[in-house]
């Protein structure tokens, strides 16, 4: 059973007698359960009883049953209600749109709206750039999924992607100040997902793909950023690639080892994984193999879509065959984002001497972070619960706040790199260790560094905003009228 966690954090109200140690017998019972218990708070009191509430984490939703069961076959004590704390957050939802300006009488509604909005309408009509200075389209960013790819789920449709949706866009204005909103399309057609997305583009900055299955992602993407003039990011493929970059380039000091001399093995070549290979690339790796669940991609052999092809004749330069674990041996550098408990402990020990493991799968990775961490000398993975977490809030968001302070309307591997280079360098070298080779997504410092880097991979030299963890302003002059 995996550890208790905030993200299966449940409120147990529960009326027991009134006695000294109550609330203690309570506390015991959460623990014999295994939960984590966070909270106890006395909420109703009367002469003969007391009602508490029971705050405490479990690691999964059966085990958050059993804590329950638990606390009511304490002799005396009725549960009331279960609160799942996860479930308590999302309701109605977790965006509202706010007026940035005041609407308090007619002088103020006449200039945001009519009348005196038609000679705002008017400029652009007449110069369409002005939408980008005179509207929100300078700070919005559209995050597009069709549901076929959510988290680990699956392909579960565009209402149940929505709550991961709004979790994106409220780390958008969180981290980089950039208003993004949710756009759950209901179908899976390529070429409707490619039409809509075009014809609702004038409202945004950029787009943010999210959650579309390989390899349909790749289409849609290639030709939104072919067909639209602002900014494209799928960022599965390159908010991942990005802080994988960034988290190996520390690795490999801490290791003692460049890019260009290992050997890295990736398994999975999916969305995130071809992204993955393609920056590696583009930064000098130049020993790279790519798996699938079959073992190293053979070049000889048709592939099912043309990416899984350019890995296949990019890649393994030694012509590498065999599964996973064969390739494996002699490795430096694991990067795994496929599938859980492909490897185990003699698997990572059969790599180099001080091996680097990046076991990414979500939430139950390609080999126990524990096991893994008994032989390769730096070991990360997607959980929060484990060191070095490999997570994309690290990137996307300052990612888009440079691309919209940019203005810029393409993405190139350089502003990829730069981004990269800016989280590894978030990580000064006092502080850089086999624990800590990517800065917490907390740091104020990260969103600020990847803006600015981008810009300036961007050749932007306009005035550029100032960027906070959870503001963000702007000055412009309007124009002259």
């Amino acid at each position: 059973m995996s550890a208790p966690s905030p993200g299966y954090s449940i409120t147990v109200r529960a009326e027991a007698p009134a006695a000294i140690d109550t609330t203690g017998v309570l506390a015991a019972a959460v623990a014999s359960a295994g939960g984590a218990l966070t909270a106890l708070d006395v909420v109703e009191s009367r002469s003969d009883h007391i009602v508490v509430d029971v705050t405490c984490n479990a690691s999964d939703s059966d085990h958050a049953d059993r804590i329950t069961a638990e606390i009511a076959a304490v002799p005396g004590v009725t549960v009331r209600k279960v609160s799942d704390r996860t479930f308590l957050l999302h309701l109605g939802g977790k965006l509202e749109v706010v007026p940035k300006v005041p609407l308090k009488h007619r002088d103020d509604l006449s200039r945001a709206y009519t009348p005196g909005v038609a000679r705002v309408c008017l400029a652009i009509a007449e110069n369409p750039d002005d939408a980008r200075r005179l509207t929100i389209k300078r700070n919005t960013v559209a995050v597009v999924t069709d549901g076929s790819a959510v988290l680990g789920l699956g392909n579960i449709g565009p209402a149940a992607a929505l709550p991961v949706m709004e979790g994106k866009a409220a780390l958008f204005k969180q981290f980089a100040g950039v208003d993004a909103w949710p756009v759950c399309l209901d179908t899976q057609d390529v070429e409707q997902i490619i039409m809509i997305v075009k014809a609702l583009a004038p409202v945004y900055g950029g787009v943010n793909l999210e959650d579309i299955s390989a390899p349909r992602c790749f289409e849609i993407e290639r030709r939104l950023r072919d067909e639209l003039d602002i900014p494209v990011f799928h960022d599965d493929q390159h908010g991942t690639a990005i802080v994988v970059l960034a988290a190996l380039t520390n690795a490999l000091r801490v290791v003692d080892k460049r890019l260009e001399d290992v050997r890295i093995v990736v398994s999975g070549v999916g969305a995130a994984g071809h992204a993955i290979v393609r920056l590696l690339a583009a930064e000098g790796a130049t020993d790279i193999i790519g798996c699938d669940r079959h073992g190293a991609l053979d070049p000889s052999v048709t592939p099912s879509d043309e990416f899984r092809g350019w890995i296949a004749k990019n890649t393994n330069p030694s012509g590498a065959q065999g599964t996973l674990k064969e390739v494996l041996k002699g490795a430096d550098i694991f990067v795994g984002v496929s599938a859980p408990n492909l490897l185990d402990g003699d698997d990572i020990a059969s790599m180099a001497d001080r091996a680097v493991v990046f076991a990414l799968a979500n939430p139950d990775p390609e080999v126990d972070p524990v096991a893994a961490s008994r032989h390769a000398a730096v070991v990360a993975t997607g959980r929060s619960d484990y060191a070095n977490q490999i997570n994309n809030v690290l990137a996307f968001p300052g990612f888009f706040r440079g691309l919209l302070d940019a203005g810029a309307s393409d993405i190139t591997d350089e502003m990829m790199i730069a981004a990269a280079t800016a989280i590894a360098d978030c990580v000064h070298a006092d502080e850089l260790n086999a624990s800590y080779i990517v800065p917490s997504v907390f740091d104020p410092d990260v969103a600020p560094a990847v803006a600015a880097a981008v810009r300036k991979a961007a050749g932007t030299t306009r005035h550029t905003p100032t960027t906070t963890q959870q503001t963000h302003t702007t000055t412009t002059e309007a124009p002259a009228r």
